[in-house]
């Protein structure tokens, strides 16, 4: 059994047991998350495809922890001008577990 779901403008494949990261979100680790917007969900041949979500159906998880993605570097320069400048970001993510999908 497996389901798509949008969280953080990202729609994301999941099943039970999954650990996957997704956007930054302001909950405390430890803590439960129920994701609404459920796209599909597939059991076995029995697909069900939501216009645009399935009413009902939540995805629940398990909040395991906050991180940070490896660093990007962005260098921005212009030839014959003298003109350099470089720029790191690090993407915040949250880390969490699915526990069981309830469609």
């Amino acid at each position: 059994m497996y389901s798509i779901v949008e969280q953080g403008g990202m729609q994301f494949r999941v099943e039970p047991g999954m650990k996957l990261n997704i956007p930054l979100i302001d909950a405390d680790a430890g803590a439960d998350l129920t994701i609404e917007r459920v796209l599909l969900t597939a059991n076995g041949s029995d697909i069900t495809v939501g216009a645009p979500t399935i009413a009902g159906a939540t995805v629940s998880a398990k909040i395991l922890a906050h991180g940070a993605a490896k660093k990007v570097m962005v260098i921005k320069r212009k030839r014959r001008k003298d003109y350099r400048r470089k720029k790191g970001h690090r993407q915040q993510y949250t880390r969490i577990e699915i526990v069981s999908i309830n469609a």
